[in-house]
Protein backbone atom coordinates (compact mmCIF):
# COMPACT_ATOMS: atom_id res chain seq x y z
CA UNK A 1 0.00 0.00 0.00
CA UNK A 2 1.28 3.42 -0.82
CA UNK A 3 1.24 6.39 1.33
CA UNK A 4 -2.16 7.91 -0.02
CA UNK A 5 -3.71 4.98 0.84
CA UNK A 6 -3.06 4.51 4.62
CA UNK A 7 -3.63 8.31 5.17
CA UNK A 8 -7.22 7.23 3.80
CA UNK A 9 -7.75 4.06 6.50
CA UNK A 10 -6.00 5.90 9.20
CA UNK A 11 -9.28 6.91 10.59
CA UNK A 12 -11.64 3.47 10.32
CA UNK A 13 -8.77 1.80 11.67
CA UNK A 14 -8.88 4.19 14.36
CA UNK A 15 -12.77 3.68 14.65
CA UNK A 16 -12.12 -0.06 14.43
CA UNK A 17 -9.93 0.46 17.61
CA UNK A 18 -12.38 2.54 19.15
CA UNK A 19 -15.18 -0.26 18.80
CA UNK A 20 -13.43 -2.81 20.12
CA UNK A 21 -12.38 -1.33 23.37
CA UNK A 22 -15.74 -0.73 24.33
CA UNK A 23 -17.61 -3.47 22.63
CA UNK A 24 -15.23 -5.84 24.10
CA UNK A 25 -15.63 -5.04 27.57
CA UNK A 26 -19.41 -4.99 27.45
CA UNK A 27 -19.29 -8.14 25.46
CA UNK A 28 -18.02 -9.52 28.61
CA UNK A 29 -21.29 -8.59 30.12
CA UNK A 30 -23.33 -9.36 27.68
CA UNK A 31 -22.28 -13.15 27.52
CA UNK A 32 -22.20 -13.57 31.27
CA UNK A 33 -25.99 -12.57 31.14
CA UNK A 34 -26.29 -14.87 28.50
CA UNK A 35 -28.07 -11.78 26.14
CA UNK A 36 -26.49 -12.85 23.15
CA UNK A 37 -28.57 -10.86 20.86
CA UNK A 38 -29.16 -7.67 23.04
CA UNK A 39 -26.93 -5.31 21.21
CA UNK A 40 -28.27 -6.48 17.63
CA UNK A 41 -31.31 -6.35 19.42
CA UNK A 42 -30.85 -2.87 20.49
CA UNK A 43 -28.73 -1.86 17.32
CA UNK A 44 -31.73 -2.48 15.34
CA UNK A 45 -34.00 -0.68 17.54
CA UNK A 46 -31.33 2.55 17.18
CA UNK A 47 -31.76 2.27 13.40
CA UNK A 48 -35.45 2.14 13.53
CA UNK A 49 -35.47 5.00 15.58
CA UNK A 50 -33.28 6.46 12.84
CA UNK A 51 -34.94 5.49 9.63
CA UNK A 52 -38.48 7.08 11.21
CA UNK A 53 -36.25 10.39 12.08
CA UNK A 54 -35.60 10.85 8.11
CA UNK A 55 -39.71 10.60 7.78
CA UNK A 56 -39.90 13.55 10.00
CA UNK A 57 -40.54 16.81 8.28
CA UNK A 58 -38.13 18.95 10.74
CA UNK A 59 -35.25 16.82 10.67
CA UNK A 60 -33.84 17.71 7.13
CA UNK A 61 -34.06 14.35 6.35
CA UNK A 62 -30.22 14.11 7.02
CA UNK A 63 -28.97 10.26 7.87
CA UNK A 64 -26.24 12.32 10.10
CA UNK A 65 -27.84 15.16 11.38
CA UNK A 66 -28.49 15.89 15.10
CA UNK A 67 -32.10 15.16 15.07
CA UNK A 68 -31.74 11.80 13.38
CA UNK A 69 -29.39 10.69 16.43
CA UNK A 70 -30.90 12.10 19.52
CA UNK A 71 -34.42 10.44 17.79
CA UNK A 72 -32.44 7.04 17.34
CA UNK A 73 -30.95 7.56 21.16
CA UNK A 74 -34.32 7.73 22.32
CA UNK A 75 -35.63 4.82 20.75
CA UNK A 76 -32.98 2.57 22.50
CA UNK A 77 -33.81 4.05 25.99
CA UNK A 78 -37.30 2.85 25.23
CA UNK A 79 -35.61 -0.63 24.50
CA UNK A 80 -33.36 -0.84 27.73
CA UNK A 81 -35.88 0.06 29.63
CA UNK A 82 -38.08 -2.47 28.40
CA UNK A 83 -35.15 -4.62 28.86
CA UNK A 84 -34.68 -3.74 32.25
CA UNK A 85 -38.04 -4.38 33.52
CA UNK A 86 -38.46 -8.27 32.29
CA UNK A 87 -35.52 -9.86 33.68
CA UNK A 88 -36.78 -11.72 36.92
CA UNK A 89 -36.21 -15.04 38.95
CA UNK A 90 -39.94 -15.54 38.45
CA UNK A 91 -40.51 -14.58 34.88
CA UNK A 92 -42.54 -17.18 32.75
CA UNK A 93 -41.20 -16.06 29.58
CA UNK A 94 -37.39 -15.78 29.41
CA UNK A 95 -35.80 -12.17 28.42
CA UNK A 96 -33.81 -13.59 25.61
CA UNK A 97 -37.12 -14.47 23.79
CA UNK A 98 -38.59 -10.79 24.51
CA UNK A 99 -34.32 -9.42 22.93
CA UNK A 100 -35.41 -11.57 19.75
CA UNK A 101 -38.71 -10.37 19.28
CA UNK A 102 -37.65 -7.01 19.87
CA UNK A 103 -35.29 -7.60 16.97
CA UNK A 104 -37.48 -8.97 14.45
CA UNK A 105 -40.51 -6.27 14.95
CA UNK A 106 -37.76 -3.52 14.76
CA UNK A 107 -36.16 -4.81 11.58
CA UNK A 108 -39.60 -5.20 9.94
CA UNK A 109 -40.88 -1.96 11.08
CA UNK A 110 -37.40 -0.02 10.06
CA UNK A 111 -38.45 -1.80 6.29
CA UNK A 112 -41.67 -0.77 6.18
CA UNK A 113 -41.04 2.93 7.22
CA UNK A 114 -37.51 2.75 5.17
CA UNK A 115 -40.33 2.00 2.22
CA UNK A 116 -41.75 5.50 2.53
CA UNK A 117 -38.54 7.32 1.93
CA UNK A 118 -37.44 5.54 -1.30
CA UNK A 119 -34.72 8.27 -1.45
CA UNK A 120 -32.80 7.07 1.58
CA UNK A 121 -33.15 3.34 0.67
CA UNK A 122 -29.34 3.55 0.70
CA UNK A 123 -29.57 4.18 4.24
CA UNK A 124 -30.69 0.87 5.08
CA UNK A 125 -28.02 -0.83 4.00
CA UNK A 126 -25.61 1.20 5.55
CA UNK A 127 -27.36 0.29 8.72
CA UNK A 128 -26.93 -2.80 8.12
CA UNK A 129 -23.42 -3.71 6.55
CA UNK A 130 -22.23 0.14 7.76
CA UNK A 131 -19.51 1.87 5.79
CA UNK A 132 -16.94 2.16 8.16
CA UNK A 133 -14.75 3.73 5.55
CA UNK A 134 -16.70 6.60 5.33
CA UNK A 135 -15.76 7.52 8.76
CA UNK A 136 -14.37 11.06 9.76
CA UNK A 137 -11.21 12.39 12.01
CA UNK A 138 -14.34 15.01 14.02
CA UNK A 139 -16.31 11.42 13.72
CA UNK A 140 -13.61 9.39 15.89
CA UNK A 141 -13.23 12.11 18.30
CA UNK A 142 -16.98 12.52 19.45
CA UNK A 143 -16.91 8.49 19.23
CA UNK A 144 -13.42 8.22 21.44
CA UNK A 145 -15.04 11.24 23.88
CA UNK A 146 -18.21 9.06 24.31
CA UNK A 147 -17.06 6.07 24.83
CA UNK A 148 -14.37 7.11 27.32
CA UNK A 149 -17.01 9.01 29.45
CA UNK A 150 -19.26 5.63 29.17
CA UNK A 151 -15.83 3.58 30.03
CA UNK A 152 -15.26 5.87 33.28
CA UNK A 153 -19.19 5.18 34.17
CA UNK A 154 -18.74 1.67 34.18
CA UNK A 155 -15.39 1.83 36.07
CA UNK A 156 -16.85 3.35 38.65
CA UNK A 157 -19.39 1.55 39.23
CA UNK A 158 -18.03 -2.00 37.92
CA UNK A 159 -19.03 -3.92 41.11
CA UNK A 160 -22.42 -3.60 40.83
CA UNK A 161 -22.23 -4.42 37.14
CA UNK A 162 -19.79 -7.56 37.61
CA UNK A 163 -22.39 -8.42 40.38
CA UNK A 164 -25.10 -8.58 38.64
CA UNK A 165 -24.10 -10.05 35.14
CA UNK A 166 -21.56 -12.85 37.30
CA UNK A 167 -24.87 -13.91 39.12
CA UNK A 168 -28.26 -11.73 39.16
CA UNK A 169 -29.71 -13.89 41.74
CA UNK A 170 -26.74 -13.05 44.11
CA UNK A 171 -26.95 -9.56 43.18
CA UNK A 172 -30.31 -9.26 43.78
CA UNK A 173 -30.29 -11.53 47.39
CA UNK A 174 -27.64 -8.97 48.38
CA UNK A 175 -29.74 -6.31 48.19
CA UNK A 176 -28.71 -4.17 44.47
CA UNK A 177 -31.81 -2.70 43.08
CA UNK A 178 -31.03 -5.20 39.78
CA UNK A 179 -33.69 -2.94 37.98
CA UNK A 180 -32.15 0.24 38.33
CA UNK A 181 -28.47 -1.03 37.77
CA UNK A 182 -29.72 -2.97 34.77
CA UNK A 183 -31.44 0.30 33.21
CA UNK A 184 -28.38 2.29 34.07
CA UNK A 185 -26.37 -0.81 31.77
CA UNK A 186 -28.36 -1.27 28.74
CA UNK A 187 -29.06 2.91 28.76
CA UNK A 188 -25.11 3.69 28.72
CA UNK A 189 -25.05 0.45 26.56
CA UNK A 190 -27.95 3.08 24.79
CA UNK A 191 -25.17 5.43 23.80
CA UNK A 192 -22.49 2.99 22.65
CA UNK A 193 -24.56 1.23 20.03
CA UNK A 194 -26.66 4.71 19.08
CA UNK A 195 -23.10 6.03 18.11
CA UNK A 196 -21.48 2.63 16.66
CA UNK A 197 -24.61 1.61 14.42
CA UNK A 198 -24.07 5.10 12.56
CA UNK A 199 -20.04 4.14 11.63
CA UNK A 200 -20.33 0.41 11.69
CA UNK A 201 -24.32 -0.90 10.68
CA UNK A 202 -25.86 -3.29 13.11
CA UNK A 203 -23.93 -6.69 11.79
CA UNK A 204 -20.83 -5.47 12.39
CA UNK A 205 -21.21 -3.87 15.69
CA UNK A 206 -23.15 -7.45 16.82
CA UNK A 207 -19.44 -8.91 15.92
CA UNK A 208 -17.73 -6.24 17.66
CA UNK A 209 -19.51 -7.42 20.74
CA UNK A 210 -19.46 -11.14 21.23
CA UNK A 211 -16.94 -12.92 18.39
CA UNK A 212 -14.10 -11.62 21.01
CA UNK A 213 -16.03 -12.14 24.15
CA UNK A 214 -16.69 -15.52 23.12
CA UNK A 215 -13.37 -16.08 21.42
CA UNK A 216 -12.06 -15.17 24.78
CA UNK A 217 -13.83 -17.66 26.54
CA UNK A 218 -12.43 -20.73 24.96
CA UNK A 219 -9.04 -19.45 26.38
CA UNK A 220 -9.58 -17.88 29.59
CA UNK A 221 -12.17 -18.09 32.54
CA UNK A 222 -10.71 -14.87 34.27
CA UNK A 223 -12.12 -11.50 33.19
CA UNK A 224 -9.32 -9.80 32.69
CA UNK A 225 -7.42 -12.16 30.29
CA UNK A 226 -10.50 -12.64 28.33
CA UNK A 227 -10.65 -8.58 27.95
CA UNK A 228 -6.86 -8.64 26.91
CA UNK A 229 -7.62 -11.79 24.80
CA UNK A 230 -10.75 -9.87 22.89
CA UNK A 231 -9.08 -6.69 22.42
CA UNK A 232 -6.06 -7.93 20.92
CA UNK A 233 -8.37 -10.17 18.63
CA UNK A 234 -10.47 -7.18 17.77
CA UNK A 235 -7.38 -5.21 16.74
CA UNK A 236 -6.01 -7.98 14.34
CA UNK A 237 -9.45 -8.93 12.77
CA UNK A 238 -10.05 -4.97 12.47
CA UNK A 239 -6.92 -4.17 10.38
CA UNK A 240 -6.70 -7.67 8.50
CA UNK A 241 -10.41 -7.13 7.66
CA UNK A 242 -9.95 -3.20 6.25
CA UNK A 243 -7.19 -4.64 4.69
CA UNK A 244 -8.59 -7.23 2.64
CA UNK A 245 -11.66 -5.26 2.00
CA UNK A 246 -9.74 -2.55 0.51
CA UNK A 247 -7.10 -4.85 -1.31
CA UNK A 248 -9.87 -7.30 -2.95
CA UNK A 249 -12.20 -4.45 -3.44
CA UNK A 250 -15.01 -5.82 -0.90
CA UNK A 251 -17.38 -4.29 0.81
CA UNK A 252 -15.70 -3.09 3.89
CA UNK A 253 -18.47 -4.05 6.78
CA UNK A 254 -19.52 -7.60 5.00
CA UNK A 255 -15.59 -7.94 4.47
CA UNK A 256 -15.17 -7.28 8.79
CA UNK A 257 -17.88 -9.38 9.32
CA UNK A 258 -16.80 -12.85 7.51
CA UNK A 259 -13.35 -12.40 8.84
CA UNK A 260 -14.58 -12.21 12.30
CA UNK A 261 -16.20 -15.69 11.97
CA UNK A 262 -13.51 -16.91 9.81
CA UNK A 263 -10.84 -16.13 12.88
CA UNK A 264 -13.45 -17.23 15.25
CA UNK A 265 -13.27 -20.42 13.58
CA UNK A 266 -9.73 -20.77 13.44
CA UNK A 267 -9.49 -19.77 17.57
CA UNK A 268 -12.13 -22.80 17.92
CA UNK A 269 -10.06 -25.37 15.93
CA UNK A 270 -6.21 -24.51 17.97
CA UNK A 271 -7.67 -24.60 21.36
CA UNK A 272 -6.90 -28.02 21.73
CA UNK A 273 -3.75 -27.47 21.24
CA UNK A 274 -4.03 -25.70 24.55
CA UNK A 275 -5.27 -28.23 27.17
CA UNK A 276 -6.01 -25.60 30.00
CA UNK A 277 -7.47 -22.65 30.15
CA UNK A 278 -5.63 -19.83 31.37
Amino acid sequence: MDLSILQFLAAPFAASLILTGIHAYLGVHVVERGVIFVDLSLAQIAALGATIALLLPFTGQDPHGPWVYWISLTFTFIGAAIFSTIRSRRARIPQEAIIGISYAVASAAAILAMSKATSESEHLKDMLVGNILAVSWPEVGHTALLYALVGLFHYTFRRQFLAISISHEKAEAAGLNVKLWDFLFYASFGFVVTSSVSIAGVLLVFCYLIVPSVAAMLYSEHIGRRLAIGWSMGTIVSALGIYLSVHLDLPTGATMVCTFGLVLILMALARPLFPQRA
